[in-house]
């Protein structure tokens, strides 16, 4: 394969994970997904706190979702580790020798998998930081003075 048969390869890659990520920008501006389902966990946890009792299925649902998270996020970082294992020989030949350095499109495609990974386990585990509060809050007395305090913001 030609050196500019590589790299038409390589940016059409890029180009399609960029298309991608576009189109879903532009479809959650006419329907964000995001803003409802934050909308949901608000109207989840209010309906959980007009009933005493209920902090145990609030714990236990939110343990779920950070399992998932944790599982994502364990799952991202392994492939980083691969990522990161598969890319070092051409890293290392590529900056190891200042007078050689070239880049070439293998190089750039595993520099924006490993940037990906990356992304991809930071979002797992602000999410896992996230379900954690969110169950400490869920796990207080419904009817609670400290649970009045931090509901709107285990609810967003």
């Amino acid at each position: 394969m030609s050196n500019a048969t590589t790299w038409l390869a390589a940016f059409l890659t890029v180009a399609a994970l960029l298309v991608y990520e576009g189109t879903l920008l532009l479809v959650q501006q006419r329907h964000p997904a995001r803003l409802a389902h934050a909308d949901l966990r608000e109207q989840w946890l209010s309906a959980l706190s007009d009933h005493p009792g209920s902090e145990v299925l609030a714990v236990q649902t939110l343990r779920n979702s950070l399992m998932a998270a944790t599982m994502t996020a364990s799952t991202a970082a392994l492939g980083l580790m691969g990522a990161v294992t598969l890319a070092a020989p051409s890293l290392n030949s590529t900056f190891g020798d200042a007078s050689s350095m070239h880049f070439t499109a293998r190089l750039a495609l595993e520099l924006v998998l490993m940037m990906l990974l990356f992304s991809s386990l930071v979002c797992s585990a602000m999410a896992a930081r996230y379900y954690n509060h969110a169950g400490f809050i869920c796990s207080m007395p419904v009817h609670s003075q400290a649970r009045q305090r931090w509901a709107p913001i285990g609810g967003v």
